[in-house]
């Protein structure tokens, strides 16, 4: 793994029905406007789509950053509607399945946006903010200026809900990362005696982090990360 040092450069994050917090840069509106793609490909998306073009659109307002995106369980509810279709062997709507896939709402994004950079998802199984500050270290020891790192999730549905281990809050967050300037953010190992009590970051758990509310622990990892002031 590359050890090239990581700063935060900005953020922004959305996590309806949290308490109002001082800090403009966190939206706890429960429907995201989506402002930033026209009403066209604003249909296709749900709100955690809206929040993250927003969010894409305030911190890479010329559309020229790498975008890395991450999501545990992406969007299962049409992935579950159109598997329950094939079942009763009902035709499945192209739109519909193209939405579905991870990396749906970066495609939606690079089309409004006319993002030409990479693009790329990650679904790590718990381990998704682990996973993006590997491949943001990556990009950037490679010469990148900086990259985009977005998390998101939300709740999986109700039939499929018994057979996840805990329950997935709705809420994104993005990242604007960096070598240079900006809060340094350190990669730390902890012992499984620390982490096993922890769950699997969400990123409601980043949003926490990034307010200095909670600290950050992966525990399939054993790793935890600290932001400097």
């Amino acid at each position: 793994m590359t050890t090239a040092s990581i700063t935060l450069q900005d953020w922004r994050a959305w996590q309806p029905g949290r308490a109002e917090h001082a800090d403009s840069r966190l939206s706890v509106e429960p429907r995201p406007s989506g402002a930033s793609v026209s009403a066209m490909l604003r249909r296709r998306l749900n709100p955690s789509g809206r929040a993250v073009c927003d969010m894409l659109a305030a911190l890479d307002p010329e559309a020229q950053r790498i975008l890395l995106y991450a999501s545990r369980h992406g969007d299962g509810e049409r992935t579950l509607d159109m598997l329950y279709a094939l079942t009763e062997q009902e035709p499945l709507s192209p739109a519909r399945f193209g939405m579905s896939v991870h990396n749906a709402t970066l495609g939606v994004h690079s089309i409004a946006s006319g993002n030409r950079r990479s693009l790329q998802a990650i679904a790590a199984s718990g381990a998704e903010v682990a996973a993006l500050f590997s491949e943001a270290r990556g990009y950037l020891a490679e010469d990148e200026r900086d990259v985009i790192a977005v998390f998101s999730d939300a709740p999986v549905p109700e039939r499929f809900a018994a057979h996840v281990a805990e329950p997935t809050e709705l809420a994104a967050v993005a990242l604007h990362l960096s070598i240079r300037g900006g809060r340094s953010i350190d990669t730390h190992t902890c012992a499984l005696s620390q982490a096993e009590h922890v769950r699997a970051p969400q990123p409601a758990d980043v949003i926490a982090w990034l307010l200095g509310e909670a600290p950050l622990v992966c525990p399939s990892r054993q790793l935890a990360w600290t932001l400097s002031p």
